[in-house]
């Protein structure tokens, strides 16, 4: 007894939005690579070594969110939409190296900051490229984020970038008006330290997934009350709930029901009331019930 609704979450509108934010990615990353080139910019380098890995990590989620669209089967019940996970897992893992390499280099560049002369005017004019392209990836992806924990590893690393082109045109402002070389490895050290908290919240909740915890804002106990509230319903044992990934909750509970209502028919008008509940109320589409007469429980327990 249980309901196999799709959760509608997949599908070819968040691949269509990762192809285009890995054109506009992969565009602004060659222009910043020559930029920095040219300008002698850690920071515009280190921005052009992140939507680098951006570019990667696009493809990435495009190739896990095609293998997530794919149909179930006998052998993967619940189909691929797990391969979602473990693609933003990749993410959070690349955003943690980035980071610790633009440390590095800015630590190396404050202790030395004579290695490279920065030009501030060609570091300014590619960061504000930088920082226009990424907003209009951010856009795009603002929406599908909500409901895909895939396109939102994606989208936070568009967000890094757009920080990191912020930090990067502060830091050319400076150089342009002070002639401070020195702004620039500040601002590489703000764009990693800007990047970390957000990998470390990504991998956080790619465990809490594949730990199989309750998904963030869903109260078991308050379920459980709705549950108890339907008319027949005595009881309700053995509940769990837990996520394939983002947007795509699991339920399933044993519900004890009136010993008249399974003598009179009733069971499938209860079945039908708590599949609605927990749609309605809880945003859970994949709910699966055993209706249990009350004897059934002392039998279970001996069992």
């Amino acid at each position: 007894m249980h309901d196999h609704a799709p959760t509608g979450i997949r599908g070819a509108g968040n691949r269509r939005l990762l192809a285009i934010s890995l054109a506009i990615t992969s565009t602004v990353m060659v222009v910043q690579i020559v930029g920095a080139v040219l300008s002698g910019s850690l920071a515009l380098f280190a921005d052009a070594t992140h939507m680098f890995t951006d570019a990667a990590a696009l493809v990435i989620a495009l190739i896990a969110s095609s293998v997530a669209a794919r149909p179930a089967n006998d052998r993967r019940t619940f189909g691929y939409q797990r391969a979602e996970v473990f693609g933003a897992l990749v993410n959070g893992i690349i955003l943690i190296l980035l980071s610790a390499w633009v440390a590095f280099e800015g630590v190396n560049r404050l202790l030395d900051p004579g290695e490279a002369e920065v030009q501030g005017g060609l570091m300014l004019v590619v960061a504000i490229v930088g920082l226009l392209a990424n907003a209009a990836a951010m856009w795009l992806l603002s929406s599908a984020q909500r409901r895909s924990l895939n396109v939102r590893g994606a989208y936070l690393e568009v967000l890094g970038d757009l920080i990191g082109s912020a930090a990067v045109i502060v830091a050319a402002i400076v150089v342009v008006m002070t002639g401070w070389d020195q702004a620039d490895a500040i601002a590489s050290l703000f764009i990693a330290a800007m990047i970390i908290p957000r990998a470390i919240g990504l991998l956080r909740e790619v465990v809490s997934v594949l730990a199989e915890s309750a998904p963030k804002g869903t109260h078991v106990k308050e379920i459980r009350d709705h549950i108890l509230g339907t008319p027949g319903v005595v009881d309700v044992h053995d509940v769990h709930v837990w996520q394939l990934t983002r947007g795509a909750p699991v339920f399933t509970a044993h519900v004890v029901v009136d010993d008249r209502v399974m003598r009179s028919g009733q069971a499938s008008g209860i079945l039908s009331q708590l599949q609605t509940c927990l749609s309605q109320h809880f945003d859970v589409e994949h709910s699966t019930f055993q209706l249990e007469p009350a004897g059934h429980v002392e039998h279970e327990s001996h069992a």
